[in-house]
């Protein structure tokens, strides 16, 4: 305790430090104040329990959800939140090693750089004047006559108002980048998610204390300690890395040799990140759609791919997930342009032959630590199913893995290395009394 509070001293002792906190804080109280704002001519209790009710047994609705905060649910002028950006980011990001290009754009420095930005925010614009039109019918669909006529006079002001909405929290992610400390659009979806705690927190204690029979408090302290050693687990496995040892070459300049140090190629074994689970849970609605086409709603196949704690709607979850994770570890990691790196810079792995050798040896120990890792993370998508087998509400199961739990353990790490860096940078001690926290850097988002 006494080196916590020593620690905290620190911090506030260091004042840049001390003014990115606070400028986080700040920012991070205006975005979860603008969740409240409901949009004009709606009842927000009404949109709630209809939103929310849909919500649980949407996939894709739910994750929206627990990246605005609650704000989708509450029709906030935030509704939409953060998820166009990640989509922009996510096409360009594609975009970027399929087409020619894009390529040749991102290979221009800083330069290349902005233009990408501005490509990838011009696109999150797009995809909110679709996104906001939709969300807006799909409010009335559920809410009926509660909801105010679809006239051009309330679609497109609420259009205009939930895309600034999105964009103003764009630009908050930016300014915490900037002036704050973490990764600000990471932040953002961290506190989306952690804004859901406390009332599944208070929901499960509430279930445990009313029904003695499933264990009462006792099987509430049970809940926290297995949530706990997961998390340890999750923290874990995030920093898993599989260290390639590469030498450099000795080389003189002047009358110096420089060169000749032994260092590491990391390479993550959850390299992919969250994508892999955005992907597949953005893509579990197709199946419930082909069966009920076929088969009709009330058709078995219809009714296993529609339930989320359905075996055949993890099982094909589970699958995606193993499949997408290949996908996008492929197309973010290159192990050519790697080995070109290396060589560029007098590097290369002891016993491997610079160039093809070197690509062909990194590649292949990718595929190998790759396989694990999906599977690792196939298991962690699904693990708040076997949470809810143990009659745990839904809303705190969330936590008990899935997207919620590697993100939090994520962005929470990198967001502590910043915070060791500056006081290491200043000679004050780290965070750890041994070691270093080795965060993990959010910057698919």
């Amino acid at each position: 305790m006494k080196k916590f509070i020593g620690t905290i001293k620190n911090i506030w002792a260091i004042e840049d430090l001390r003014t990115r906190i606070l400028i986080t804080l700040v920012f991070a109280v205006i975005y979860r104040f603008g969740s409240y704002i409901v949009l004009p001519g709606i009842d927000p209790n009404v949109a709630s329990d209809a939103l929310a009710n849909q919500a649980k047994d949407n996939g894709l609705l739910n994750l929206l959800s627990m990246f605005s905060g609650g704000a989708f649910t509450h029709a906030s002028i935030f509704a939409l939140g953060i998820m166009p950006y990640i989509s922009a980011s996510i096409v360009i990001q594609l975009l970027c090693v399929a087409v020619p290009s894009f390529q040749k754009i991102q290979r221009e420095g800083e330069s290349g750089r902005r233009k990408i930005n501005t490509y990838t925010r011009a696109l999150t614009i797009v995809i909110l004047l679709i996104q906001a039109p939709a969300y807006l019918f799909n409010l009335q669909h559920t809410m009926g006559p509660a909801m105010p006529e679809m006239e051009w006079s309330f679609l497109v002001p609420s259009t205009i108002i939930m895309a600034g909405g999105s964009m103003f929290i764009l630009w908050l992610g930016e300014r915490i980048t900037d002036k704050g400390i973490g990764n600000g659009v990471s932040l953002i979806i961290m506190l989306g998610i952690i804004a859901r705690l406390p009332e599944a927190f208070g929901q499960e204690l509430s279930h445990r204390l009313t029904n003695m029979t499933g264990g009462g408090l006792v099987m509430f302290l049970l809940e926290i300690i297995v949530l706990f050693a997961v998390v340890l687990v999750a923290i874990l496995l995030v920093q898993g890395t599989r260290k390639i040892p590469v030498q450099y070459a000795k080389r003189v300049m002047g009358n110096q040799k420089v060169g000749g140090a032994r260092q590491y190629l990391p390479l993550k074994v959850f390299s992919a990140n969250v994508m892999p689970i955005i992907f597949a849970q953005a893509l579990m609605f197709i199946p419930g759609i082909v069966a009920s086409a076929i088969g009709g709603d009330s058709s078995a196949a219809a009714i296993a791919f529609k339930n989320p704690q359905g075996l055949w709607y993890n099982v094909l979850s589970a699958l995606l997930i193993i499949a997408f994770t290949y996908f996008y570890t492929a197309i973010t990691m290159n192990p050519v342009q790697m080995a070109e790196d290396m060589k560029r810079n007098n590097g290369f792995i002891p016993g491997i032959r610079p160039g093809k050798d070197t690509a062909e040896y990194i590649d292949g120990v990718m595929s190998r630590i790759t396989f694990p890792g999906s599977l690792i993370l196939a298991f962690i998508a699904i693990m708040p199913v076997f949470a809810q087998m143990f009659d745990i509400s839904q809303g705190f199961a969330q936590f008990f893995g899935g997207t919620s739990l590697l993100i939090l353990v994520g962005v929470v790490l990198d967001t502590l290395q910043q915070i060791e860096s500056h006081l290491m940078m200043r000679h004050y001690d780290g965070l750890l009394s041994s070691g270093r926290i080795h965060g993990r850097s959010m910057s698919a988002y």
